[in-house]
């Protein structure tokens, strides 16, 4: 456990000392979010975030690769660094994203290329748990799945990244829950050798997020733009394909206690809000009759607004419920389901409430520059593009 703690600290150390630089890259790059109508920021705010949490995510890898302890992980380089080379490559789409702002069809394009990527690198799901074991006898079919898991997980995670410390929020403390997961799944499986590549990856990407939140937290000075949001959710997409698709439960000896279709249901449980959000989006919009990348304010943290809720308490709910269901699930993993089911009852309860209770207030007009901190204006271009412009 120390040694994935080591891993965290690393990649949170690195991205908070390089947040700062890809906030000064953006700002003399033009990587700057416009201020649109669907947006609750009043301040035209950098972005660029996610190089840094790239950084971290690298940094933490390369120094984990040296470790003793988790030669064994690194034995098969592909997979460990087929991971982060494809977390560049998303980065580096995001990044061009960013500050020229693609079309969705190009970003689409560079995803799906980034999931064949990680599949030729032994990346690839090969069997479903959905009671049993269910093997993808089909290359074609395998390839398929991997790349449509990935790039939906991509595109979750931008949809959910609207708020201020949301999106690496969501991840940080949904992907805590996954990092006990895989670590407990591991002492199950192999009680004398704990390492897995996918808690590795898992603890840097949980440290990436940590990192980053300091400086993304309401009010914040940097965005992680899509350079960030595709990143952590390839990552996140990478580790629930190895558990997912790739890890023999049979060699856990308490298997009885853990429910079969556990590692199927445990990546859902982790972005359950942002593959929701994303869902009833793209519902609304195909029903109203426009494209499903169509932008608009209904999402669900604009809804949480709407409700009376300020923005900290807005993201602090998602936080709640993210951590209901990511450390409900994998609590499946040691305690009885039943006893779960009920304590996930009352947490949910509890969500709820915080949600539609007392708590809400009116709504608050936005905010506008002058309620910002002044040096958030004092260091932004004079000669900002138009749209942008406090």
């Amino acid at each position: 456990m120390r040694v994935y703690l080591l891993v965290l600290l690393v990649s949170a150390a690195v991205t908070y000392l390089l947040t700062p630089v890809a906030r000064w890259a953006a700002l003399r790059t033009g990587a700057i979010t416009a201020l649109r109508d669907r947006d609750v920021h009043a301040v035209p705010t950098p972005r660029l975030g996610g190089v840094a949490m790239l950084g971290g995510l690298a940094v933490a890898m390369a120094i984990a690769s040296q470790i003793p302890f988790l030669e064994g992980v690194f034995e098969d380089t592909r997979r460990a660094w087929g991971i982060v080379v494809a977390a560049a490559m998303v980065c580096l789409l995001g990044v061009a994203d960013d500050i020229w702002d693609l079309d969705w069809m190009t970003k689409l394009a560079g995803q799906s290329l980034a999931g064949v990527f990680l599949a030729f690198q032994g990346v690839q799901l090969y069997q479903l748990p959905l009671g049993g074991t269910l093997l993808i006898g089909s290359g074609r079919l395998s390839l398929f799945l991997t790349v449509l898991a990935v790039v939906v997980a991509m595109n979750a995670v931008n949809f959910v990244d609207g708020l201020d410390g949301l999106a690496a929020g969501v991840i940080a403390i949904g992907g805590t829950g996954f990092f006990v997961y895989t670590y407990l799944l591991s002492r199950e499986a192999s009680p004398t050798d704990v390492s897995n590549l996918a808690t590795v990856v898992v603890a840097a990407l949980v440290g990436a997020c940590l990192g980053f939140l300091p400086h993304n937290f309401y009010p914040a000075r940097i965005f992680m733009g899509d350079s960030g949001s595709m990143l952590i959710g390839l990552v996140i997409a990478a580790a629930a394909i190895i558990v997912t698709g790739q890890i023999d439960l049979e060699l856990a000896p308490n298997r009885q206690t853990i429910p079969a279709f556990l590692p199927i249901l445990l990546p859902i449980a982790v972005l359950l809000l942002p593959l929701l959000d994303m869902g009833l989006a793209v519902i609304r919009r195909v029903v109203a009759g426009r494209s499903p990348f169509h932008p608009d304010r209904l999402h669900l943290h604009h809804r949480l607004l709407e409700l009376g809720h300020s923005h900290r308490r807005a993201v602090v709910i998602m936080y709640v419920w993210t951590a209901v269901f990511a450390f409900g699930t994998a609590a499946l993993v040691t305690l009885p389901t039943t006893t779960v089911l009920w304590v996930l009852a009352g947490a949910s309860v509890v969500a709820a409430l915080l949600t539609l209770g007392p708590l809400r207030g009116r709504v608050r007009p936005a905010d506008t520059p002058a309620d910002r901190p002044a040096d958030r204006l004092a260091d932004l271009p004079t000669d900002l593009p138009e749209g942008t412009r406090p």
